[in-house]
């Protein structure tokens, strides 16, 4: 039997570069799609605007973010050409988020890189490594509207041959 190491288990730092690497990944995946502007909050934003139009402050709740931090991911859509702003017409304070068919077509690749990424993990990892990850990955969670948010990810059988899925505002 191996002697227990004195060394502390830094999850947080292999979290980190697991991110790290997801991130990059996504990047690439996109690049290879001809969407070479990849951001990492892309994937949470264009898979809730997917949907259809969110005001800027229902993007700031989904996002866990403020009013101002939404406002200036909305500006980045709008440069990017991926979304408009306009205000609502039964709501003239509320400001929306619409899509351009520029940024459909990029959310539809948003969302084909995730499934292709999940997929390849899949095949790469054993289903009860895969399970046990899942639920230490729960464990993290440290408050109610992150683990209500996981509890929607609940993974379709990894026995079979389908992706996990993924939900829409869920870090990528």
């Amino acid at each position: 039997m191996a002697p227990e190491s004195s060394s502390p288990y830094r999850f947080g730092d292999l979290l980190a570069l697991a991110r790290q690497s997801w991130v990059s990944q996504m990047a690439s995946g996109l690049a290879e799609l001809g969407y070479l502007d990849y951001r990492r909050s892309d994937a949470a934003v264009m898979r809730l605007l997917q949907r259809g139009p969110l005001s800027i402050g229902r993007l700031g709740e989904a996002l866990a973010v403020t009013r101002q931090a939404a406002r200036k991911v909305a500006d980045g859509l709008e440069r990017r050409d991926l979304a408009v702003t306009a205000r609502d017409e039964q709501d003239s304070r509320q400001v929306n988020i619409v899509l351009t068919p520029e940024g459909e077509a990029y959310a539809r690749a948003v969302v084909a890189v995730i499934d292709r990424l999940n997929e390849e993990l899949r095949q790469r990892v054993d289903p009860d490594q895969l399970m046990a990850a899942d639920a230490v990955l729960r464990a993290v969670l440290d408050d109610n509207r992150s683990r209500q948010r996981a509890d929607r990810l609940v993974p379709r059988s990894l026995h079979s041959t389908e992706a996990m899925p993924t939900e829409p505002g869920a870090p990528p």
